[in-house]
């Protein structure tokens, strides 16, 4: 039976086509025999590169050009059609009542909320009281309130199998939802602890549009028939003309946007260069674009900063890439096979292989839940201990011909294939690192691709490979946001197994507990606690071996402000715009 593939991680997973390729540096090279030691500790990691910038010297007016992969025919992100494009405009458009910061940890948002507090840790029930802010108003005029709270909550919750909702972890702890003193103030009740509460209600969808099925299945274009509320108003949204345009909202109670008026426009990856070289776009990201430009990614990266009039932005995104193997499949199902294999990765190999081209710190990563710039972050790749890969392997039973060559056990040969997207040639460039390690310690490792189209919904969903190459993203609640990745799989219907995200196949229901155990733990030391616990259970089952963050590539126009790799930061499109006077 084939699995069934989350939409959403589908659409995640894809996303790595935009992992990038860039100013010289050797791709892979031939190693002699090593012992791996315990990586060093990583070089400083700075996930994004924008910063709050000074509103004061942000002109008024002017209109801002967006390249786009499509205008989504959807602005719902809880619905299984949405993507990333869909998340993008939505947070433009929709409250959301906190924010990640530069290092992923949630910051209120004061356009919709005076404040908020949580019950003290151990007092039962939990309840969060939010305090919004009296001016914030939907589209239509009409305030935001307790009533929007509790559709999104009956819709995402799952208790209504009729939603389809793609259910983002927390909404399922929620037991009710009231109007508090006033109409400003909701009281959240909570049937169990949630530490990530700040991640929920954002975005905040109105009433209207989540308050019953039939409203939440339709798909959520932009337009004056749907509310929002944000600093910009829907003028235009054409999905097939590749056109969505926002214009300032005259019922804006904040800060007032900079920009006039933002064009996000569809635009294919390979246009984006022409388009920014011919005044055509203000801002585009090139990853994808100059990660398909082949081999030669100091070349591409020297095209994409010599753009007239633009500044390349490079830097770590949010994107964990990872080793994964298939721990459903002979000979990878003994997890002694998949630790030693796991030691014999020099990830700093993988990393060099990937990011020096780009210009950017060779920086490997230890840690499976969190980036290198994270609170709590650690190297935590020491938990598969220190032995030497080649021992390991001789423990498992895969013993090394006297001559030399391919291990072999009961006279099977070592041999693998490493699987990645086709078109990738970062990943290709550290698939090709990792196949000469592995190839070092005595197992053949062959890289092959699979189409984009399928690598996900073809390959890794039925499980039809030994080791692949792919992405998930980091975000600032890593305990219910990255579970389903790591979740033990359970008996389907049919008593098979059904992975769901957990494309390695390997889970433990103790690694279970401790992210739920991380979830529901409202003190944040205690929480990163337990998510360092199960980072170290995650090594040791041999599931898979993080790498290094994915690399992001944005050129910017000169004189646009407020704009780049964002990191774990969302746009925030009110401060962006034009320095200098006005032309």
């Amino acid at each position: 039976m084939r699995a069934r593939l989350p939409v959403a991680a589908a659409a995640l997973l894809l996303a790595l086509g935009a992992t990038s390729g860039c100013p010289g540096g050797p791709g892979p090279v031939a190693r002699t025999a090593r012992t791996p030691d315990p990586a060093p500790p990583a070089p400083a990691v700075v996930t994004g590169d924008v910063r709050p910038p000074d509103r004061a010297a942000v002109r008024d007016g002017g209109a801002l050009r967006w390249a786009v992969d499509a205008v989504p025919a959807t602005l719902n992100v809880y619905q299984p059609a949405a993507t990333a494009d869909s998340a993008l405009l939505a947070h433009a458009l929709y409250p959301a009542l906190f924010r990640p910061d530069a290092h992923g940890e949630w910051t209120p948002d004061e356009d919709y909320l005076t404040a908020a507090e949580a019950t003290p840790p151990g007092q039962l029930p939990q309840v969060v009281t939010y305090h919004l802010a009296p001016r914030a108003v939907w589209s239509d005029g009409t305030p935001l309130s307790a009533a929007d709270f509790i559709a999104q909550r009956a819709a995402l919750s799952g208790l209504d199998p009729a939603y389809g909702a793609v259910r983002p972890a927390g909404y399922a702890a929620i037991d009710s939802i009231v109007q508090g003193a006033d109409p400003h103030e909701v009281k959240v009740t909570f049937r169990q602890p949630y530490g990530e509460w700040r991640a929920l209600f954002g975005p905040l969808y109105p009433a209207a549009e989540t308050g019953t099925a039939a409203a939440f299945g339709r798909p959520l274009p932009g337009g004056t028939a749907h509310p929002t509320a944000g600093p910009f108003l829907v003028s235009g949204y054409d999905p097939a003309g590749g056109r969505a345009t926002l214009v300032r909202n005259p019922y804006w109670w904040g800060e007032p946007a900079k920009a006039d008026r933002i064009d996000f426009l569809a635009t294919p990856a390979e246009q984006r260069g022409p388009g920014l070289a011919e005044g055509r776009l203000d801002l585009a990201p090139l990853t994808t674009a100059v990660d398909r430009a082949g081999a030669d990614a100091a070349e591409a990266v020297r095209r994409a900063g010599a753009l007239p009039g633009t500044t390349l932005h490079r830097a770590a995104g949010t994107g964990l890439t990872q080793l994964t193997l298939n721990a459903a499949r002979e000979p990878l199902t003994d997890p002694a096979l998949r630790r030693a294999l796991a030691r014999a990765v020099d990830r700093r190999h993988a990393a060099d292989a990937a990011l020096t081209p780009l210009g950017l710190p060779a920086a490997p990563l230890g840690h499976h839940l969190l980036t290198g710039d994270q609170a709590g972050y650690r190297d935590n790749a020491d938990a598969l201990g220190t032995a030497d890969p080649g021992r390991l392997l001789d423990a498992a039973g895969w013993r090394r011909p006297a001559e030399g060559g391919t291990r072999a056990r009961d006279g099977r040969p070592l041999a693998l294939t490493l699987l990645v997207p086709a078109g990738s040639a970062t990943l290709r460039r550290a698939a090709d690192a990792v196949a000469a390690d592995l190839g070092t310690a005595g197992a053949a490792v062959r890289v092959a691709e699979a189409p984009q189209d399928a690598f996900v919904r073809d390959r890794l969903a039925t499980g039809d490979f030994d080791l692949a190459l792919f992405s998930w993203p980091a975000g600032p609640g890593p305990a219910g946001e990255q579970r389903p990745v790591y979740a033990k799989p359970r008996p389907g219907p049919d008593g098979t197994p059904v992975p769901g995200s957990n494309y390695a196949r390997a889970g433990t229901e103790e690694i279970d507990r401790l992210f739920d155990r991380a979830a529901a733990e409202p003190d944040p030391d205690a929480r990163r606690a337990l998510i360092q616990e199960t980072d170290v259970r995650i090594w040791q089952l041999g599931h898979s071996v993080p790498l290094f963050q994915r690399p992001e590539l944005v050129a910017v126009r000169e004189g646009l402000t407020g704009a780049g790799v964002w990191g774990f930061t969302r746009p925030r499109l009110r401060d962006i715009g034009w320095s200098g006077p006005s032309s």
